[in-house]
Order: C-alpha cells, then sequence, then structure tokens
C-alpha cells in the first residue's frame, strides 16, 4: 500500500508539474501572439500632431524585436529601445507629412554612442529644412542630451533644473591589483605598443602611449562636440570652452545667461507653446504621436524598382558561430554578405559596422567575404560609433569607407591573454595537479603552471603571425604599403576625422551618405534597400536565451552601475583564440 500511495504521489506531483509548464508556455505563446500583432500595427497619424521625439531610450543600430520585452525577468534587460535607421527615416518622412507640424524633442540622458548622436543630430537639422520647429525640454541634460537638444528652434529647461557643460573625460578600470589577490597572473602576448587592452590585466595605470592616444582622440570627440553646439546656437567655440573649462553653468540661470538655453519654463508652459504652434486650440487637447509609433508605421521601403542595394549590419563582438542581434557571428554575417553577393538584384553592398573587435579567426572569415563580394558589385563601409580593430578589418578591403568625425577607429594589432591560476589554486586553495602527455607542447595552454619560455615563443609566433596578416589586409584594402600601416597600427586608436588625414577612411559622411555612394558607384538611379541579417526570431531568440536573460537580471540587481565591470571580466574569460579587439570599452563622460 505504501508503494502504491508513493507512486500515486510521484504521479500527482508530474501532472501539476506538467500543467504549470504547458500554462507558462501557454502564456507565453499568447504575450508572443499579442505583441506582434501590437508591433505590426500602424498608428493613425491625426491632423495638426505633434512628433514626440523622446530619445531617453536606448539608439541601437536597428530596431531590436520587442516581443517578449513584458515578460517579467524573462524579458528584455532594456527598456524602450528603436533603431537609428527608423528613427532617421520617420524624420525625413516627417517633413513633408502634413500632419506633423513640429517635434518636441524630450531628452535626458540618451543611451547611444557619440557617432549615432551626431547622425541623429544631423537627421534633426535636415528636419529644420522643412521650416516646422524643434522645441526641446527637459528638467536635466546632460551633455550627450544638450549636444541634441542644442539643434532645436527653442530650448527650455525647468527652472529648478539642470544643465551638465563641464568637458569630457575617460576613465579606464585596472585589475591588476585584484588579480595579484586573487593570485592569478595574466601572461600576455601582443603586437604593437599602442594595443592596451591587456593593460587593466598588467598594470595599474595608463601606459604612456595608451595616455598618448587617448588624449589624443578624446579631443577629438570634444571638438566635434563643441563646434555642433557652436554652429547651433551661435557661440564661439572658444566661448564654450571656457565656459566648460571653469564649469560656467552651475544654476538654471546660468543657463540662460550664457544663452545655451532659450528660456526657463514648466512643462506646461511648454505644452502651451507646442499648441500654438500645431494650431491646437489652448482648451484642446494636443495630438501627439511618439518617434516609435512613427516609425512602425513605415518599416519598409516602398520603392518598385528592382535594383537593391543590400545594407549589412555587422554589430557587436565578432565571434565564430551563429551570433545575434547584438553581436557579430562570422557563419551568420558572412553567410548575409554571401547571399546580397549571389543575388543579381543586389547591385551594391553598404556594410555597416559597430564593433571595438573580437576574434581574428573570424574577423579574416568576413573579409574573405568582403574580397569576394567585391569582385562583382561595389562594396562600401560605413563605420558607427567604433569601427576598430577587428571591426576595422573586416571592412578595410571595401571600395570606400564612410566615418563621421567622432567615430573611434583603427586599434590595428592583435594580442593573446593566457592566465595562469597556480598561485591561486596550488598556494591558497591547495589543489594540485599532475598527469603525463605524449609530447613537449601537448598541454601549451595550461592554465595552471606558468608558460615555458618556448610555448611564449610559439604564441609570440602565431600573434606576429596574425598581425602580419592584419596589416597585410589593410595595405592591400587602403593600397598603402605595409610598411605606412605598421606605423600607423601597432594598436593606435584614431577619432574618424584623423583617420581620414591618415588613410584608414575615404570619408566624413553619414549612413545615409554611404548608402548614396554605393548607388552612384553602381550607377542606378533609383533603388531599394534590403537589410542582412534578418533580425533574429523572438521566439527562436526567447527559447535559446531565457535563462541567459534570468541570470543576467539579477546580476545587473546586484552589480548596478557597475555591471560593466562584471561584463568585461567575463568577455576575457569567454575569449578563444588571437584577439583583434578594441583596447578597452570607451566610456566618455
Amino acid at each position: 500500500m505504501r508503494e502504491f500511495f508513493k507512486y500515486v504521489f510521484a504521479t500527482v506531483v508530474g501532472i501539476i508539474i506538467s500543467t504549470l509548464l504547458i500554462a507558462i508556455f501557454f502564456v507565453v505563446l499568447v504575450v508572443a501572439m499579442v505583441s506582434a500583432v501590437d508591433s505590426d500595427k500602424t498608428v493613425d497619424v491625426a491632423s495638426n500632431s505633434v512628433l514626440y521625439l523622446n530619445l531617453d531610450q536606448s539608439i541601437k543600430e536597428r530596431t531590436p524585436n520587442k516581443t517578449f520585452d513584458n515578460l517579467p525577468v524573462i524579458g528584455s534587460r532594456a527598456g524602450k529601445s528603436i533603431g537609428f535607421n527608423d528613427l532617421i527615416r520617420a524624420l525625413k518622412r516627417a517633413k513633408t507629412d502634413d500632419n506633423i507640424k513640429c517635434v518636441y524633442l524630450n531628452v535626458s540622458s540618451p543611451a547611444a554612442g557619440k557617432a549615432t548622436l551626431k547622425e541623429v543630430r544631423d537627421a534633426l537639422i535636415d528636419f529644420k529644412t522643412s521650416k516646422k520647429k524643434i522645441i526641446a525640454y527637459s528638467e536635466v541634460y546632460t551633455q550627450d542630451a544638450y549636444y541634441l537638444a542644442s539643434v532645436a528652434d527653442k530650448v527650455y529647461l525647468n527652472p529648478q533644473g539642470a544643465l551638465e557643460f563641464k568637458g569630457y573625460s575617460s576613465q579606464l578600470t585596472f585589475f591588476k591589483g585584484a588579480m595579484e589577490k586573487l593570485g592569478v597572473e595574466a601572461q600576455i602576448i601582443r603586437v604593437g605598443n599602442f594595443k592596451s587592452a591587456v593593460e587593466p590585466f598588467t598594470n595599474d595605470k595608463m601606459s604612456d602611449y595608451n595616455r598618448q592616444q587617448v588624449t589624443a582622440y578624446l579631443g577629438g570627440l570634444y571638438n566635434t562636440f563643441l563646434e555642433g553646439i557652436s554652429k547651433s546656437r551661435n557661440i564661439p567655440k572658444d566661448s564654450l570652452y571656457m565656459m566648460a573649462n571653469t564649469y560656467k553653468i552651475q544654476l538654471p540661470q546660468d543657463a540662460l545667461k550664457y544663452k545655451m538655453i532659450d528660456g526657463l519654463k514648466y512643462k506646461d508652459e511648454v505644452l502651451d507653446e507646442l499648441k500654438t504652434l500645431s494650431g491646437t486650440g489652448k482648451k484642446e487637447s494636443l495630438s501627439t504621436i511618439t518617434i516609435n509609433d512613427y516609425a512602425n508605421n513605415q518599416k519598409d521601403d516602398n520603392s518598385e524598382s528592382s535594383n537593391k542595394i543590400a545594407v549589412i549590419y555587422a554589430n557587436g563582438d565578432i565571434t565564430g558561430g551563429e551570433g545575434s542581434d547584438e553581436s557579430i557571428g562570422s557563419e551568420r554575417i558572412s553567410r548575409a554578405i554571401r547571399k546580397a553577393r549571389l543575388d543579381d538584384k543586389i547591385k551594391a553592398i553598404v556594410l555597416r559596422v559597430n564593433s571595438g573587435g573580437g576574434s581574428a579567426l573570424a574577423s579574416d572569415v568576413i573579409w574573405r567575404e568582403i574580397i569576394l563580394s567585391k569582385k562583382v558589385k561595389p562594396v562600401i563601409a560605413s563605420f558607427g560609433d567604433v569601427a576598430a580593430s577587428g571591426g576595422y578589418y573586416i571592412a578595410c578591403a571595401a571600395d570606400s569607407i564612410f566615418v563621421q568625425p567622432n567615430t573611434i577607429t583603427g586599434s590595428i594589432g592583435v594580442f593573446g591573454i593566457i592566465p595562469n591560476f597556480q598561485n591561486l589554486l596550488t598556494n591558497k586553495l591547495g589543489i594540485t595537479f599532475d598527469g603525463v602527455k605524449t609530447g613537449q607542447y601537448a598541454d601549451i595552454m595550461s592554465v595552471t603552471r606558468p608558460l615555458t619560455p618556448g610555448e611564449r615563443l610559439i604564441i609570440q609566433t602565431d600573434v606576429n603571425h596574425v598581425y602580419d596578416s592584419f596589416i597585410t589586409r589593410v595595405a592591400d584594402g587602403r593600397k598603402k604599403s605595409k610598411a605606412y600601416i605598421d606605423s600607423i597600427g601597432g594598436g593606435h586608436v584614431w577619432v574618424g576625422t584623423d583617420a581620414v588625414k591618415i588613410g584608414l577612411a575615404d570619408r566624413i559622411g553619414s549612413f545615409n551618405d554611404a548608402i548614396v555612394a554605393a548607388g552612384k558607384k553602381a550607377q542606378l538611379k533609383d533603388y531599394k534597400i534590403v537589410e542582412y541579417p534578418q533580425k533574429t526570431d523572438p521566439l527562436k531568440s526567447f527559447l535559446s536565451d531565457a535563462g541567459d536573460n534570468v541570470k543576467t537580471y539579477y546580476a545587473q540587481k546586484e552589480f548596478g552601475e557597475n555591471f560593466f565591470l562584471y561584463q568585461q571580466l567575463k568577455k576575457v574569460v569567454v575569449q578563444a583564440g588571437v584577439q583583434a579587439r578594441m583596447p578597452y570599452q570607451i566610456n566618455v563622460q
């Protein structure tokens, strides 16, 4: 009888668990279907509407599929987001949309890189040629927020708010002290004095080489920032520099005094002004449409031309395998390039790169597809916030390279890190190792002991070979000598304006400029834009990433603002093979 009840109990528990799992799966499917319907629906634009441009959201390369965002914990790790390409297309369409009377720009702290911000800012400037007004308002403007808001016809700040204007700084994090306390040694093999990706694990401060290049590109980024604001606000650049250097903008009244803004207003006063601009009565409700909904109304290129230009997005760390929408998998991206190359209706390719690099081998796989494509149709590269190291490698063979003045690029160099955990495991934890091997180098990549001189020589030879291949690829693509590329390589990071001067890029230009150039080189009068690779299927992504999303969710809760440090250390652990990667994650404040 006891066995009978035991089996009955087990059966009941199994049924309950199965029912719960089926219920959860059913909820997921319902959310997916509802979200899919919601994402496809269009929003009517009423007459006399205000386009609400909320830029306190993540501005990505492409608008992601957001099907499961409403699921707690398992859903997306971020809030609202929009692809800069969709945002720019929406602003262009709003120029000629009679229902859109003006733009209300609300931004406090945009989540985007410097070059992406310039793309959006230039699109706002272009919108103003329609003679429609842009009104900017915020309670707080960070420097990036003000850079965007400064293009507006009127810039307003809350009377009790704040405007940040202090100049740029860049701080690096070094792990050497922590690793020494843990008893972990980072064994470094690299080429290039400027290839400072390894410095956080070997130094406790910046090397002279690294300080030199950071000073140079930080100055380049700051110059672009000041020039943009100077032109929009009609304030001399030297005056702006002085105001930031002496911290003149401390109170809202200071911002008004120095003509950084046009007025101190509360939101209700701004809304009244928007009613006047849109022809809305004071007692009537303001008709608005968000930039996200407006962009969603028309995602596809409606051109009827049979000619196509393929835009291939290469965004994130470069790895082997499939990758994702947020990483560059060599298989997925090379397959997309190959598909565009073999399609006779596609007359040109634009490779959009936003990557600090990664696996040197994976980069070479993608480079090969660019070489093959270049033989049969034009290939133009457009660089976003960063296209450095492996990110530069995959694009160096393009017919032409477009950068923004504040794009971070170059970093032509390679490195390898082989950790040695012997001190941690043996001296601190009492764990020892012993074994046998069939050859002297059978355990060459062991992490339980230091490298021998012979092993170090072998790995250094491998790194040197990869670097030689790298500068050879660049020299061939840029039509320069290897000696010259070596002289500007060595891991050196350059800002976009300098990259054009030294020949690593061809032109300062936007993403759209690159597309236009591709059409011109292919001798096309009209064309349709198609985008590759296809975005990851939401359900497939959910099923494969749900566990990772849960872990990431709780890690972010635990680490808070220091979550990026955890991410950096995690990257070091999972890196495999020789790396062509940016020296560090750039965080300019």
